[in-house]
Parts: C-alpha cells; sequence; structure tokens
C-alpha cells in the first residue's frame, strides 16, 4: 500500500475531485430517496411516483457519468506503476471490467428502471424481492459490478491513483449497502405481511 500511495499526489485537484463524486452520489441519492419515502414531496411535485423516480434516476446517472470522469481524469493526471503497465495486467483489467458490464447490465435488467433507481422509496414495489442472476449469486451485484469497472479501469490504465480510488468506491458502496438493506428487507417484510393477512 505504501508503494502504491507513492504515486498518489492527494492534493492534486483531479484527484480530489473524484474523491468528492465518488464519497458524494450514494450519500445524495440514500438522502433524497429516504426524503421522499418519509414525505411523498417528490412525488407530488411531480404528480405521480414513476415520473419522479424517473427524473431521480435519470440524476443518479448524470451523478455517474461525472463521478467516471473526475475518476479517468485522476488516473490520467497521476503516474503509472511500470509494474502493472503490460499486457497480462492489461487483460486481467479487460476480465474486471467484462465481469463488471455483466453484473452491472444482469443487475439492471432484472430490476427494471425503477428497481435500479431506488423505486421502493417510491413505493414502487415489485412482487417479492429479486432472486434471479445475478442476485442469485451475489447480494448488491450493482454495486459490486460497479466496483469491478472502477477495479478494472485502473489496472487496464496501470494506476496507483485509480486502484486507490476504486477501495474508495467500495468502502463508500460497503456503507450504502448497510444503510439500504435493512429498508429493503423492511419494506419487503411488510409487504408479505399484508399479503399474507389478505390471503
Amino acid at each position: 500500500m505504501t508503494r502504491l500511495l507513492d504515486y498518489v499526489n492527494p492534493s492534486d485537484p483531479s484527484f480530489v475531485a473524484a474523491v468528492l463524486t465518488i464519497t458524494f452520489n450514494p450519500l445524495f441519492w440514500n438522502v433524497v430517496a429516504r426524503w421522499e419515502q418519509k414525505t411523498r414531496r417528490l412525488s407530488k411535485a411531480f404528480g405521480s411516483p414513476y415520473l419522479a423516480c424517473y427524473v431521480l434516476g435519470g440524476a443518479i446517472l448524470l451523478l455517474n457519468l461525472v463521478r467516471s470522469h473526475c475518476f479517468t481524469q485522476a488516473m490520467l493526471n497521476q503516474p503509472k506503476m511500470e509494474s502493472l503497465d503490460n499486457t497480462a495486467a492489461y487483460c486481467v483489467g479487460l476480465v474486471l471490467l467484462g465481469v463488471g458490464v455483466v453484473l452491472v447490465l444482469s443487475s439492471f435488467f432484472a430490476l427494471g428502471f425503477t428497481g435500479t433507481f431506488l423505486g421502493d422509496y417510491f413505493g414502487i414495489l415489485k412482487e417479492a424481492r429479486v432472486t434471479t442472476f445475478p442476485f442469485s449469486v451475489l447480494d448488491n451485484p450493482m454495486y459490486w459490478g460497479s466496483t469491478a469497472n472502477y477495479l478494472g479501469w485502473a489496472i487496464m490504465h496501470a494506476s496507483p491513483s485509480g486502484l486507490l480510488l476504486t477501495v474508495v468506491v467500495g468502502l463508500v458502496y460497503v456503507v450504502a449497502v448497510l444503510y439500504e438493506e435493512p429498508f429493503t428487507a423492511e419494506i419487503y417484510r411488510q409487504k408479505a405481511t399484508k399479503s399474507h393477512k389478505r390471503n
């Protein structure tokens, strides 16, 4: 780890921007989603929980593009690590990127737009929690697929700053899961209880 830090200038503006966007994104969407769940203000403002969810989803996508841009700029503005700058490492990065893309896309197709972008906070629930692939092999595959994408991208660029930023991405997602998972489990438990009482 010390060797990695020798290649990283944490005061570089592009690195600081990357850290800020990485940490801000999940904080933003979790705060907005919880606020919506408690107040229904977005649903009322847009006249529909679906439209409000689509707007939040669009904002999240835009912020994710900004985050990826900042991540890439931070890598390009800092030195490469010679030991990672080879064909074998590049291929490993490419495989990780491929795995990440499969996890992210298959999660999206399994959940749909509203399931991916916090529809449960808007009261938009599926019949039951999704348990098909990739959820059958991994909890929170969207987050871990995204982390694999960043790791693969960092390795392909032989970037110590990218590796360090990927650690930040992973840690932020761990915190997001700790925050989101109990809520999701509870709302589907409540839905199952209501459905059982009706039957």
